[in-house]
């Protein structure tokens, strides 16, 4: 055999074994290619999701901040309710220790049975002065 036929088929396996490594690197791209268009994909879909999750939070924000005025007004009327009824019980206070109305209470349990102790304990005055005002009724 000639050298010239050597040196041929020398030049055809270099060329077989250049073919099989530009087939390799071929798939191998074409496996990149597809794994960077799934990454391509999977980035979008995330960023579909942050972008809802900016939504939801701006909508959680909004709702929020409408629930603190709503909860302001509602401190608001509630404090005018408090100071509404520190009104009607000061006047009530002032109604329950006015001496007619006593005198009324004292009265009316005597009626009821009860005794002059128990009208003490009942009105906050003492025996005596119960036992006086049932003296002046009886009169």
């Amino acid at each position: 055999m000639h050298a010239s036929y050597w040196f041929i088929l020398t030049v055809i396996l270099l060329q077989l074994v250049l073919l099989a490594g530009v087939i390799v690197f071929f798939l191998r791209l074409r496996r990149s290619e597809q794994l960077l268009t799934k990454l391509q994909q999977n980035q979008r879909e995330f960023l579909k999701k942050i972008e809802k999750s900016s939504e939801l939070d701006q909508l959680f924000l909004e709702n929020f901040i409408e629930r603190q005025s709503e909860l302001l007004v509602l401190d608001k009327q509630l404090a005018e309710r408090e100071r509404e009824l520190r009104q009607l019980l000061q006047q009530a206070e002032g109604l329950s220790q006015s001496p007619g109305f006593l005198r009324q209470i004292i009265l009316s349990g005597r009626r009821k049975g009860k005794s002059a102790d128990e009208l003490a304990r009942a009105t906050g005055l003492s025996v005596d002065e119960v036992e006086i005002i049932l003296e002046q009724a009886s009169r």
